[in-house]
Parts: structure tokens; C-alpha cells; sequence
């Protein structure tokens, strides 16, 4: 059911002058739903009060309720007298709905309330479909769409979770949204979270890693009602500058059960480091932060190493942020193991001098779709130093692409031979006395890996080239004779 209405109105929108992406498609999905969404949990709520005698504070005023608006029903059935379509749609949406919803960002108590949150997700985004008649179509669609039970947030999710590959796929900057889940579960297996610590993200994106942590916690054993609301509001914590990256997190927590995603849409970058303080500390850290040259100078000075690679002030301000005893799992590119920089050469000093760098692993290419580049994840634990890394190499078989993406079969033998830090054809361990302490390179180079060697003479290669080239001229000549 659910699969055919994301089918449905993707095809409505690809008629739709307004929307020429996957992007812009997930985007406009998403703020309908997330109206959907508040007017059944609104409608759940006010129920629940009746029933138990308590007073129900209504969030949205009637005008502005999807029932009235979006779907009027009389007995159950769509009033089609009472609803809006065409020209007078696309009228109330940009210039009573947008407003209305947006105004909720000031009127709001504090940043910490789903209030606040609609009214920032408003604030950032705009109606992009300009055909009031493709609009009642999505909102019919939606309109089917139920939020009720975990069965359906669940599969709900999984569909939402396919969109965003999906524009990740579509290329351009989708890729940054998306980092493959079977990486994100094999992460979080490895950090093994627990129920009562925080969890952080500063470069939450579609809060891929944060959504996939609270169902690895929610499955991991029987919940009791204190789990569950320390798992609500007490557990999951996460950054977002980009408008649109904040809106696709918002509702990807919210269809994986969290009510009021601790999501913030702020630059976690603009923050000065020496400004945390113990209160803001986490004990665990899971992220795959932006890299490249994309911060002011002045944001740059807000880092003790200050370098115009991204990745590397995320890198200091999650070092930072960390507990003593807490523990990160962190992708970045792998030049950052090489790099002859200052910038660089100084970071990784001070990852193995803070903390305890005990695990390395090291993807393929092509593990992210459309990013021509490679990475690693390094592993961590803050407050003592490292002694010894344990490196994995992952190799495949095959080359990882649209066809063949990664998959979590592929990891099995690292999460295995992690355990015990074993050593194997991919996996060995490195001592850090044995790392250059001017350069501090912690460059890749499997010592176990075979390696075919070509033990013919140079005669012996002259002769099989030789032969190469007398049936290369045979080829050429049949072929020319056919002609």
C-alpha cells in the first residue's frame, strides 16, 4: 500500500513544472507528510485526554488542520464541495499556511518543543509545486497514509529511508544525505551503544545514524517505560545547518517512533570549542561529517587546528565534545591517514595522544554512490592514549556500484574478527612505536595481503607480447577480409 502511494506521487511530481529532482521530490513529500503526521498524532492525543479525563492542548487551530484544509470528510468520505484545488490551493498554502506554521518559531517556549520545530521546518522551506491540481492529487495520496501503529511508522520509514537513497543515487549533492545503512548498522554494532547515554550527531544529515541507533536499541532487549521515554527525550542528540538535510532528519526520526526529534538547525562549526562545557558532553559520537573547503575564516578560528578541510574541524569538535570514556565511530576521507599538512599532521598527533584509536577500517571505492572518493572509519575512545590500531581492510570481490551496492553481508568478517582484534589476509594490528612521530602517517598498508608476483624473464614477457601482437594482426585482418 505504502509503496505504491511514494510511487504515486513521485509520478505526479515529475509532472510538475516546480520540481525538477529527486530532491525537490523528497522535500515536498516530506513537509505534507509531516502535516499528516500532527494532525494523527493530534487526533490520537486529543482521544487519549478524553478518555482519561485530562485537558487536551490543541497545537494546530482548526483552519490550519489537514482535516479541514487538506481533506475535509463528511462520514468518512472526502467532501469534495469543502475542499480546496487549483489556483485557490496553491493561494492558502503560500499565503496563510506557510505563514501560520512559520510564526510557530517565535511563539514557541523554547527550541526544545516540537512547536519551535514546525515552526523552524516552515521557516526553511517552500511550496515548490505550482499546479494547485498536482498538489490535490499528492494530498490525496498522502491522505491515505496512516501513522498510528508501529507497523505502519515502521514501514512507513523503510519507504522514507528509500527515497532518501534514492536522491542520494540521483547524484549532484543527494550523495551528501545519504551514507549507506549497512555501514551505519556496522558502526553502531562496533560503538555498541547503551540505553541511558547520549548519542550525537553534529552533521546529523537525514539522521541516518541516529535513526538506526534508536532501532538497535529499541531491538535489543525489552523496553520498560522509563527505556522507552529516556530512548524519547533523553537519548538522541543532533546538529543540522542545511534547511532541507534538517527537514529530512526531522521526519526520518519521526517515522522511526522518536515523537520530538533533539534536532537542532544551527552551524555546529560556529560553535568555539573551548566554549563546551561539561553539561554539553556525550558518550557516544556516530557521524559521517560533510568534507571539503566550505567554512568562513572566521568560523575556522573557532578550532584550535585550523584548516579549510571540514571534515577535520568536525573531527576536533567531536574530540571535544566527547566524555572521558566516550567513544566515537567517525567516516572521513582517507587522505586524512597521509596528508603531509600541518593541519593534518597536527589532528591526527592529537587524536593519538587524546584518546585511543583502536580500529581503522578501510572501504572500498564506490561505497559511496556518485562521491569519487575513498574512506575510512576510525574508532575511538577519548581519555587515554593509543597503544596499539587495528586495521581492516575490506575486500570485495566485485566493484561496488548502483548495481552492486554495499551490503551487510560484506562486513560480516569485520564485525567477527574485530572482537578479538584478529589477524588475517585483511585485518592486522600496528604498534604505535612503530609510527613516525614527525609525521604520524597512518597510512593503509596491509602486511598480510598476497601479492601475485611475475616470476617470468624478461625474454619469456618479450615472446607473450610478441604473440599478443601476431593475433591482434590476425583479428584486424579477418576483419578488414569481411568488410
Amino acid at each position: 500500500m505504502y509503496e505504491n502511494a511514494f510511487k504515486k506521487i513521485d509520478d505526479i511530481l515529475r509532472n510538475e513544472e516546480g520540481c525538477s529532482t529527486q530532491l525537490d521530490y523528497i522535500e515536498q513529500t516530506s513537509w505534507l507528510i509531516f502535516l499528516k503526521y500532527i494532525n494523527d498524532y493530534e487526533n490520537e492525543s486529543k482521544k487519549s485526554s478524553i478518555l482519561k479525563n485530562k485537558p487536551f492542548n490543541q497545537l494546530i487551530k482548526d483552519e490550519f488542520k489537514w482535516d479541514i484544509w487538506a481533506a475535509p470528510k463528511t462520514e468518512g468520505e472526502l467532501d469534495h464541495n469543502a475542499l480546496l484545488s487549483g489556483d485557490d490551493l496553491i493561494s492558502f498554502v503560500r499565503n496563510e499556511l506557510f505563514p501560520y506554521l512559520s510564526s510557530f518559531r517565535k511563539s514557541a517556549s523554547s527550541p526544545d518543543t516540537f512547536e519551535y520545530k514546525i515552526g523552524e521546518i516552515f521557516t526553511e522551506l517552500r511550496n515548490k509545486i505550482e499546479s494547485g491540481y498536482n498538489m490535490r492529487d499528492v494530498i490525496d495520496v498522502v491522505d491515505t497514509l496512516q501513522f498510528l501503529s508501529d507497523k505502519n511508522k515502521h514501514e512507513m520509514s523503510t519507504l522514507y529511508e528509500e527515497s532518501i537513497n534514492n536522491m542520494g543515487n540521483a547524484g549532484r549533492n543527494g550523495g551528501e544525505y545519504y551514507t549507506p545503512r549497512p555501514l551505519i548498522k556496522t558502526i553502531i554494532k562496533i560503538i555498541n551503544p547503551k540505553i541511558g547515554e547520549k548519542i550525537y550527531d553534529g552533521a546529523v544529515g537525514s539522521a541516518g545514524f541516529l535513526a538506526e541507533a534508536y532501532t538497535y536499541l529499541r531491538e535489543g532487549k525489552e523496553l520498560s517505560s522509563k527505556d522507552y521515554k529516556k530512548l524519547q527525550q533523553e537519548t538522541f542528540y543532533g546538529k543540522e545547518k542545511k534547511g532541507l538535510a534538517y527537514i529530512i532528519g526531522t521526519m526520518n526520526m519521526i517515522l522511526h517512533g522518536i515523537e520530538a526529534p533533539n534536532i537542532l538547525k544551527t552551524n555546529t562549526l560556529e560553535q568555539n570549542i573551548n566554549d563546551i562545557q561539561d553539561k554539553d558532553r556525550v558518550d557516544v559520537v556516530i557521524t559521517n561529517p560533510p568534507f571539503g573547503s566550505k567554512e568562513r575564516r572566521e568560523t575556522r578560528q573557532n578550532f584550535t587546528i585550523e584548516s579549510s578541510e571540514t571534515a577535520y574541524l568536525f573531527l576536533q569538535h567531536f574530540i571535544k565534545i566527547l566524555k572521558s570514556g566516550g567513544r566515537c565511530g567517525i567516516v572521513i576521507k582517507n587522505t586524512f591517514l597521509s596528508n603531509t599538512d600541518n593541519a593534518s599532521i597536527d589532528l591526527r598527533k592529537q587524536l593519538l595522544d587524546e584518546c585511543n584509536l583502536y580500529s581503522v577500517l578501510d572501504m572500498p571505492g564506490g561505497t559511496f554512490l556518485g562521491a569519487g572518493v575513498k574512506t575510512v572509519v576510525l574508532f575511538f575512545k577519548k581519555g587515554e592514549p593509543t597503544k596499539n590500531i587495528w586495521h581492516y581492510q575490506l575486500n570485495l570481490d566485485r566493484n561496488l556500484g548502483k548495481t552492486n551496492p554495499l551490503n551487510e553481508k560484506d562486513l560480516e568478517q569485520f564485525i567477527t574478527l574485530f572482537k578479538n582484534k584478529e589477524e588475517s589476509e585483511n585485518s592486522w594490528t600496528v604498534n604505535i612505536d612503530d609510527i613516525n612521530k614527525e609525521t604520524f602517517d597512518l597510512t593503509v598498508k596491509n602486511p598480510n595481503k598476497v601479492v601475485e608476483v611475475d616470476n617470468r624473464t624478461p625474454e619469456e614477457i618479450i615472446k607473450e607480447i610478441e604473440k599478443l601482437d601476431q593475433e591482434a594482426t590476425k583479428a584486424l585482418k579477418a576483419i578488414k577480409e569481411l568488410l
